[in-house]
């Protein structure tokens, strides 16, 4: 069993050590981040985490200090337009974005000041929103780490209606009105309610409490549905990685943690990513694990993170072959 290591009060507090700052994006616009390493544990190599919509990094501080402990210097950032990360002012309540592209040239900015400030092996990890955004970014060879890890990565909605329906329905509502208006009322997908927004998320009820304790002591880290030109974004970059040969072409190892039953994103979207990545790993979970699986019940976080470790130690190595430290 993986042996947790974080001190503090679950996952409320910024521990010692850790520092949260601001990084600059070509337009310059701010975006939050956070860098965290461990002293003196020997240098592993660096970890860049990318979370999904509507999250921040603060829901994984738990995982971080877990991967601060082997030596991995760990930051993470989050998107423009959501947790506290300038962007659209018009409608913060709501996930907006001209176009997915702008994050892909986001992560591409932060990747070049991130991989020349930090020691290597450097691995980028994503997870839903940020998996699919890390798997494009990659794709379209802005990013080269020697590893990837994509946790539940959203390449594409969990739901019975085909690509095609869901594109053409939000091209329509697009056109009837605001594309910035919400394209549901709450939680994380369309008529699911807020108080079973857990069901989609984790079992663990303790971790989900912690990003609830979070959204309170910091507010502007909540941000509600998605607004109906995300949705249309969303579609077309779904497209942009199923054009024929961009997977293929990607020939650093990858490593796929997901569950069959995710009730966000596509299973079988994940499963035929897989089979087209030409060095991809797939893990998958049943109905023990839900979207969250780096904030599941222990049972199923153990096996994850080990499943990382695995993959990590095979796929970027420590500096000169040495043993990293235990946990």
């Amino acid at each position: 069993m993986v042996k947790h290591v974080w001190q503090g009060t679950g996952g409320r507090e910024i521990p010692a050590g850790a520092t949260e700052s601001t990084w600059t994006a070509a337009d310059g616009t701010p975006i939050r981040r956070i860098d965290w390493r461990r002293e003196p544990v020997a240098p592993r190599g660096s970890i860049l985490f990318l979370p999904g919509r509507g999250d921040f990094y603060e829901k994984y501080l738990e995982t971080f200090d877990y991967w601060a402990s082997k030596g991995w210097h760990v930051t993470a950032s989050d998107w423009r337009g959501q947790a506290g990360s300038a962007g659209p002012e018009s409608r913060s309540d709501v996930g907006d974005i001209a176009d997915f592209a702008v994050w892909v040239d986001d992560l591409a900015h932060l990747y070049q000041i991130w991989r020349a400030a930090t020691p290597g092996p450097h691995v980028v990890i994503g997870h839903s929103m940020g998996g699919h955004l890390v798997l494009r970014t990659l794709a379209e060879g802005q990013i080269d780490p020697v590893a990837t890890v994509l946790s539940a990565p959203m390449l594409g909605f969990a739901t019975i209606l085909p690509r095609w329906v869901q594109r053409r329905y939000a091209a329509i509502m697009n056109r009837l009105g605001d594309p910035a208006r919400p394209a549901w009322k709450a939680s994380e997908k369309p008529g699911a309610r807020e108080a079973m927004r857990a069901n989609l998320l984790t079992h663990d009820e303790a971790r989900y409490a912690d990003e609830q304790w979070w959204r309170a002591q910091r507010p502007w880290l909540a941000l509600g549905p998605a607004s109906w030109r995300w949705l249309k974004k969303a579609s077309r970059s779904f497209d942009r990685l199923d054009s024929p040969g961009l997977l293929e072409a990607v020939h650093s190892p990858v490593l796929l943690v997901a569950t069959r039953h995710d009730a966000l994103v596509s299973w079988p979207a994940i499963a035929r990513a897989a089979r087209r990545l030409p060095q991809a790993e797939l893990v998958a979970w049943g109905r023990e694990g839900r979207h969250e699986l780096l904030r599941e019940s222990d049972v199923v976080r153990d096996r994850v993170l080990a499943s990382i470790d695995e993959f990590l130690e095979r796929e970027a190595p420590a500096p000169g072959g040495s043993a990293t430290p235990a946990a």
